[in-house]
């Protein structure tokens, strides 16, 4: 599989949200173990002691009414000091377990480790198959109920992974960061890929829900090509944001200053888009765990992002959604 050819997508036939539905959000957490963001990947230099901040931020959310869909990966669902922690803050009754497959923690462990191999979709299918397995496996045992909604780590889907979830109930696949292209490190290609969801695998029996990302800027309107184009010079894309040309923000507080998050959602929601995903890391509740929360004044700024985002979102009238409204929309 080494020599395999990167999966690049294209998009498929956007959902026709009924008009009932409105203009919604979701939130995303990446429910995972702590590790050196820096270092080669590892079997077992990882820790889930960031679990315990995960109580205190979820009151946040839902004493706005916001349920969060906790994407949750092996060390997770295998810890049960972790399970304890999802098992109380999912007595909100809207918020929802899915799964997160890291390949390179979750067993049967029968690939080298190797960037390549760290997108899941990039394996054998019968190892992937079996990976996918063991997670919703050690969910179900964990959780007493089966999750529908999964996310590959690193946003690693192949050829075989829609068919793969769809066999096994799946309902939606979250793994797409829509207008990102991560065939540099061996990883699949969206960058044809937009904002709306749309149906996939056998029949169209899965929802695809991308993470939303936004051009925003005065030439935000050429798009994916023009973005393209200015990867092709030196410092290009940074240039054309300072001059407030072209940007190119993901709805996640990781990495996405707060002003270029407020006019990304704007123009979303100006633009017609009818259903935002956010995402971000369980670990960046925590201070040292990510790259993106290294101390007390960043985790301070974390949770301010969303307070202001939270705000908008209220003052725009784009309402949260669940895992139930969502399907029962489409």
């Amino acid at each position: 599989m080494q020599g395999a050819s990167p999966l690049v997508l294209q998009p498929g036939s956007p959902i026709g949200w009924p008009d009932g539905f409105g203009t919604r959000f979701t939130i995303f957490v990446d429910t995972e173990e702590e590790f050196d963001w820096r270092a080669p990947f590892s079997r077992d230099r990882y820790g889930t002691a960031a679990m315990a901040a995960l109580p205190a931020a979820h009151a946040r959310f839902a004493d706005r009414g916001v349920p969060l869909v906790y994407l949750v990966d092996y060390p997770v669902a295998s810890d049960p000091r972790a399970c304890d922690v999802l098992r109380a803050v999912l007595a909100d009754g809207r918020s929802e377990i899915g799964t997160q497959l890291h390949p390179w923690v979750n067993p049967p462990f029968d690939e080298a480790l190797a960037p390549h191999n760290s997108y899941a979709g990039n394996l054998p299918e019968a190892l992937e198959a079996a990976k996918i397995d063991a997670l919703t496996d050690v969910i179900v045992r964990s959780f007493g109920q089966r999750p529908r909604v999964y996310r590959a780590g690193r946003y690693g889907i192949g050829p075989a992974t829609w068919r793969l979830l769809t066999e096994r109930g799946y309902r939606v696949d979250s793994s797409i960061r829509a207008r990102y292209d991560y065939q540099s490190d061996g990883g699949p290609d969206f960058a044809a890929i937009g904002n709306a969801a749309f149906r996939c695998g056998p029949d169209g029996a899965l929802i695809a829900l991308p993470l939303t990302t936004v051009y925003t800027g005065i030439l935000r309107r050429l798009g994916e090509p023009f973005f393209r184009a200015l990867g092709q010079l030196p410092r290009g894309r940074g240039a054309a944001a300072r001059l407030g040309l072209m940007s190119r923000v993901s709805l996640t507080p990781e990495g996405m200053p707060i002003a270029d998050a407020l006019e990304a959602v704007r123009v979303a929601v100006g633009e017609g888009e009818r259903l935002l995903n956010f995402a971000f890391h369980s670990p960046s509740l925590a201070p040292g765990h990510t790259p993106y929360v290294r101390d007390a004044r960043d985790l301070a700024a974390f949770h301010a992002w969303w307070d202001q985002v939270l705000e908008l979102l209220a003052t725009l009238s784009v309402r949260p959604v669940t895992v139930d409204q969502l399907l029962d929309a489409a």
